[in-house]
């Protein structure tokens, strides 16, 4: 028998404690503290998913009748934390076409032919992987620093060479991500055909929670034609400072995650844990507005983050993540390191 498991799970921080758990209504409650058999990570409760998920939904059904209220931690009242704050893996895909192609435009070079022809991934800095808050910035990083609307899947599976009608079934939840961009740094290292590294690894965003595939299940839509998994029509959103730069929708994402999840899995065991988000969705970014700007209008005015500003992205079904750029208290540069 099918079970339906329409849940949020996250991990957050309430009178210094730092917890994993559902939001119900209008309040977080730790798993745990009700049921100290569901493990108290998130990570340690993905690694035996199957197990958790139908404890977790039966305490989600006595919440909403009423019971365990003196578990009951106010939504406004604590910090969320990334749903998974120490994932085993963070990959991020490739996925939109639109984003692609817009961004080559604008550097007048072809739309590359083999984007059509598998999906492809890097891994970044899965010790970086933080949620809500202040994002922490060196100096270099504050030179043409840039957000990136995403969305991600969480895995709850382990799994070794996954076809991609099958790989739906390895995924535990979606949530939003910013993937973070330093472009400067990005665009001196990737000269030497190697990298996303330091233009990436100080910051990955991924919140405020998780929401189980159930959840989503009245936004499914049909993939791209000649392409496998499940698709969602779900609008993306991103403000910055409260003026709305970019929107798209998660529908437009020409390879599925089961798609990417096959690729992943090739020769390769994906683990539970692991995060794997989808790339950039048109409009997406400033690397790409500024571009599109500028294709039209030379004397369009480039915009990039700066310290103080505040990023809001909100996708339809997984609530809305909320970061404030903060400059760390040092003058130490990289850049300056190079040698002439």
């Amino acid at each position: 028998m099918c079970i339906f498991v329409i849940m949020k799970f996250t991990t957050f921080r309430y009178n210094n404690r730092e917890h994993a758990g559902i939001v119900a209504e209008d309040a977080v409650y730790n798993l745990n503290d009700i049921d100290n058999s569901i493990p108290k990570t998130m990570l340690e409760m993905l690694q035996i998913w199957d197990e958790v998920t139908p404890k977790a939904l039966k305490i989600q059904n006595e919440i909403l009748a009423g019971q365990y209220q003196n578990f009951r931690c106010p939504i406004l009242e604590v910090e969320f934390l990334a749903p998974v704050p120490n994932p085993s893996s963070c990959r991020d895909g490739y996925a939109f076409r639109q984003h692609v192609a817009a961004a080559r435009r604008n550097r007048k070079v072809p739309m590359i032919e083999e984007f059509d022809h598998y999906p492809i991934f890097y891994f970044t800095n899965h010790n970086a992987v933080q949620g809500p808050g202040d994002i922490l910035c060196m100096p270099d990083h504050f030179e043409k620093l840039d957000f990136e609307l995403e969305a991600a899947v969480v895995l709850g599976k382990r799994g070794r060479n996954v076809p991609a009608d099958q790989a739906d079934q390895y995924i535990a939840g979606y949530t939003i991500m910013n993937d973070m961009s330093a472009r400067t740094l990005q665009m001196e290292e990737m000269l030497l055909n190697l990298g996303p590294a330091k233009g990436k690894d100080f910051s990955t965003v991924i919140g405020p929670w998780m929401v189980t595939p159930d959840e989503l299940s009245h936004f499914m839509t049909t993939p791209k034609a000649g392409h496998t998994g499940n698709a969602f029509s779900l609008e993306m959103r991103c403000w910055v400072n409260g003026v709305k730069v970019s929107h798209g929708n998660m529908a437009e994402m020409d390879w599925t995650f089961a798609e990417i999840i096959e690729r992943c899995s090739y020769g390769a065991d994906i683990l539970p844990g692991d995060v794997i988000g989808s790339g950039t969705v048109g409009t997406g970014c400033f690397l790409e507005l500024n571009g599109t700007g500028l294709f039209h209008d030379p004397n369009y005015t480039p915009q990039w983050l700066k310290e103080g500003d505040v990023v809001e992205m909100e996708i339809t079904g997984l609530g809305r993540l909320k970061n404030t750029i903060v400059a760390e208290k040092s003058d130490f540069s990289i850049l300056a390191l190079k040698k002439k």
